[in-house]
């Protein structure tokens, strides 16, 4: 799913029309349009927390939203750049990912090692 399939699709279960979720979110219909069409990549980080509020969007549903427009943008999500820069321990981890190449498996099995915390 891409990320314009994704903000139509949560737009729509919402009811809201594209002219009047582009006003609640405060930008122009024909950019909101553009963005559900693909003509245009994701918006700011700014626009994307505005959608989110917008929409009611829950966590889950909002790192999807995140993860989407980044890959939209050829790019890492936002909230993870800021956080992977301000820790540098996460910058070595990944690092040592890399090196150790990490594969799915091996991340999940960590994520659930975290959950346990």
């Amino acid at each position: 799913m891409t990320f314009a399939e994704y903000l139509k699709e949560k737009r729509q279960q919402k009811g809201f029309t594209l002219r009047g979720f582009a006003d609640k979110v405060g930008i122009a219909p024909s950019y909101m349009s553009d963005i559900e069409k693909s003509k245009r990549n994701a918006p700011t980080q700014d626009i994307l927390n505005k959608i989110a509020d917008v929409l009611e969007l829950t966590n889950d549903e909002q790192n999807m939203l995140l993860d989407l427009a980044a890959t939209d943008k050829d790019a890492i999500a936002q909230d993870l750049t800021n956080y992977v820069s301000e820790n540098s321990a996460v910058r070595v981890a990944l690092r040592k990912a890399k090196e150790l190449k990490l594969g799915e498996e091996e991340w999940l099995q960590i994520i659930e090692e975290m959950e346990k915390k």
